[in-house]
């Protein structure tokens, strides 16, 4: 007789783990029998079975009636309170505490979307699933951090991230608590960096310098410790997974830095929909409303939503989403994790310097379709007139062009992202104009009922040690 799971003969990740399996009524029951009792001989404990439906091949779901094996049987029907697969899965999970879910189902009775789903519980619960031809593995989280922390996350690149860690550690120093963040990026150091803002003057000339030496000099890092005046440690990281583990970066470096400053508190923050692989006390998500809404409940956004403890809802206005469109993501995230608070926000441009009575050329990676907002913001509070725009600081190409209206302006306000200084500040330079840095203000809709401030705090005063 075939042994059966022959995808995992290779890996020693059965061998005495307690172990949950999800199995179904669409296999005949000595079918299953047999995947079970080859897992046994493998070196694996049955810990518990759930059964994920299908009557084709069996009468009822009483356990005693279906498999011989004699463990914890969980069942919807059996289970009056467990009204979804998702809950039984939780309600498993909590009760046996399984090292490995391994997964016996298939389709029709378990769809790629609800294998994600369950997945996304698995992974929350740092329990990795396994099935026929996937294992999903719960992303890294090592446990060096010797001081409160918590990281800031999002559901892809551009939401916003940057921005709300900036807008975060602002809080915390009005509120005389002292942070320093540890950002990583796709264009960080090979070495982890610090940045004392309070020992050097950042101005654009420095980083024009440090842009020469063939270094990123517009990577999160040094963002945010202009535009905080924040301590901040810059590292690298490359690739992401489904999940948001990234395939190498030298973040855990430069966490033992960060151990060893004076700062109160550590905020990490991830790249893209990439995570720090670091466990921190809470977890900020940020997604922006003008994503896809199946960004929030597909693939793994389960999962990063039931691992969060603040989301933050960007750009929550025209041309990104409309008011439905607004309401339908508060419902999808209440759905997933119903004790999770949501805010809603929109961004403001908040230059770092003097715009009255000048002409400015805007460099940002703002879609256009925002600019005009953008553009009559400044020109109404800070008393100028943008005589340009440029949305294209990720697009060297196009921003190589659109800088020649550099000409015309006083003033170059840009984003310290992408090409803002290796190009955009170099361009300024040559045209011997003013170099102005830009933040991403982060705002609350009407429909908030606290200040921005008092969630952050309230946030951070439950943070814990890990």
């Amino acid at each position: 007789m075939a042994e059966g799971i022959d995808w995992l003969n290779s890996l020693s990740i059965i061998n005495k783990k307690r172990i949950l399996c999800l199995v179904d009524g669409e296999h005949h029951p000595p079918v299953t029998e047999w995947a079970l009792n080859s897992i046994k001989r493998k070196g694996g404990k049955i810990s518990g079975l759930v059964f994920t439906g299908g009557t084709e091949k069996i009468k009822g779901n009483n356990s005693d009636s279906i498999f011989s094996i004699s463990c914890p049987y969980y069942a919807s029907e059996k289970n009056k309170s467990s009204t979804t697969l998702a809950s039984l899965v939780h309600q498993a999970v909590e009760e046996v505490s399984p090292d490995l879910v391994i997964d016996l189902s298939d389709m029709p009775i378990l769809d790629s979307q609800t294998r994600f789903k369950i997945a996304s519980i698995l992974l929350a619960h740092e329990i990795t699933y396994a099935g026929a031809d996937f294992i999903f593995t719960p992303p890294a989280n090592s446990n060096i951090l010797t001081k409160p922390s918590i990281t800031i996350q999002g559901t892809g690149k551009r939401v916003g991230k940057t921005a709300v860690s900036i807008t975060l550690a602002r809080i915390l120093k009005r509120h005389d608590i002292s942070p320093a963040v540890v950002a990583m990026g796709r264009g960080g150091p090979s070495e982890p960096q610090v940045v004392f803002p309070n020992k050097i003057k950042i101005t654009p000339e420095y980083l024009l310098d440090f842009a020469a030496k063939g270094h990123h000099a517009a990577s999160d890092y040094w963002e945010n410790a202009v535009l905080s005046n924040t301590t901040t440690i810059g590292c690298r990281r490359c690739g992401g997974g489904f999940a948001g583990n990234p395939f190498i970066s030298n973040v855990s470096e430069g966490v033992n830095i960060a151990n060893n400053l004076p700062e109160d508190l550590i905020i990490m923050e991830g790249s893209g929909p990439t995570t720090p692989p670091v466990k921190t006390g809470g977890k900020i998500l940020v997604t922006g409303a003008h994503q896809k809404i199946e960004d929030l409940n597909t693939y793994f956004g389960d999962y990063r939503l039931i691992t969060a403890d603040l989301v933050i809802v960007t750009m929550c206005e025209p041309p990104n989403a409309n008011q439905e469109k607004i309401k339908a993501i508060e419902v999808i995230i209440k759905q997933i994790n119903p004790d999770v608070e949501v805010v809603f926000t929109v961004f403001r441009p908040e230059p770092f310097g003097d715009l009255k009575n000048k002409k400015i050329f805007l460099a940002t990676t703002s879609p256009a379709k925002v600019i005009k907002t953008q553009s009559a913001w400044l020109e109404e509070n800070y008393n100028c007139t943008v005589t340009g725009v440029s949305t294209h600081l990720s697009n060297r190409e196009l921003l190589k062009n659109d800088l020649k209206q550099l000409k015309s302006a006083d003033i170059l306000l840009t984003e310290i992202k992408a090409a803002s200084i290796d190009m955009a500040a170099k361009a300024a330079m040559d045209y011997k104009k003013k170099i102005v840095f830009l933040h991403n203000q982060l705002v609350l809709k009407e429909n908030n009922t606290k200040n921005l401030d008092d969630i952050m705090l309230d946030l951070c005063k439950k943070l814990t040690l890990h």
